[in-house]
């Protein structure tokens, strides 16, 4: 039981991911590439805008006393910018990074004239950034990382919560996440069936819990469908899986253009998502022996 209290512990586990599967899908997801492809997906769908669960979010973070005029906010990958949007329409100055420039170009362009005194934008990877050097140590009221591949090691966790001076709140699956299109393409590039279980943020959590932070903890069932061209489709997949694996350009492209005419109607294929998130927010200045 003491393992369980032990911040040592907690990583090591950690750690052992990146001899899993999952990290291995962590890696196809983690360049700007990936979601430079991805970002036209994005917003388009009503059901999965409302998965955002962005009214929920602020009312979560209201209770934890963690919005207020005039807060600063760092939100790591934030994608199209949807929740930063949301903070600044409430009053707080946030700061927001992603290494995607065609996911910062929408975000931008959604930005109306009365929010741009409030959000700044930054086309960067936070694994790069130098806290210091920024003069972001201890700078922000609120941090965040939501369904950020910025924050899959400790290093970059830590890194985070150094930012902070009053709360962070992380997003991430909390469950096996149900994406065919790449596990049916696992098989037949990897050559062995996908075993992906990314429930990493119960590693954050356990760890915090190590450290003497408590977070409040919600749990949120998601599902939702993109509609994408086969173009679109084989430009995202070519981008995860030349991440991975040893097969030649020429070799993925022969694969990904074979399964994709099998699965499309009219040129179009029809993406699901479906899982369960965890939401994590706690603060830093509440910690306990």
């Amino acid at each position: 039981m003491d393992n369980i209290f032990n911040k040592n512990f907690w990583i090591k586990e950690w750690e052992k991911d990146k001899n899993s599967d999952t990290y291995n899908v962590h890696k196809g997801f983690s360049s700007p590439e990936y979601w430079d492809k991805a970002a036209f997906t994005y917003n388009r769908d009503k059901k999965e805008v409302r998965n955002r669960k962005i009214g929920k979010t602020i009312e979560l973070f209201k209770r934890c006393n963690l919005v207020f005029k005039g807060m600063e906010v760092l939100e790591i990958g934030c994608g199209t910018g949807m929740l930063a949007i949301e903070l600044a329409k409430h009053g707080a100055r946030v700061t927001a990074l992603d290494f995607s420039r065609r996911m910062l170009e929408k975000f931008k362009q959604d930005i109306t004239p009365d929010l741009e005194k409030n959000i700044t934008v930054l086309e960067e990877d936070w694994y790069k950034i130098d806290i210091q050097k920024k003069g972001w140590e201890k700078r922000f009221d609120l941090v965040i990382a939501f369904m950020s591949p910025g924050v899959a090691s400790p290093e970059a966790f830590f890194k985070m919560m150094g930012c902070s001076k009053k709360g962070c709140a992380i997003r991430g699956w909390a469950a096996k996440k149900n994406h065919p299109i790449i596990a049916d393409l696992w098989e037949k590039i990897m050559e062995t069936p996908l075993e992906d279980k990314p429930q990493s943020i119960l590693y954050k959590i356990n760890l915090l819990f190590s450290l003497g932070f408590f977070p409040e903890i919600t749990f949120d069932t998601v599902e939702w469908g993109q509609k994408t061209t086969k173009e679109e489709e084989f430009a995202r997949q070519m981008a995860f899986f030349k991440k991975l694996g040893k097969k030649t350009n020429a070799g993925l492209e022969n694969i990904i253009r074979q399964y994709l005419e099998g699965i499309s109607k009219n040129n179009r294929i029809l993406r699901t998502h479906k899982g369960l998130t965890a939401t994590a927010v706690w603060k830093v200045d509440e910690k306990y022996p």
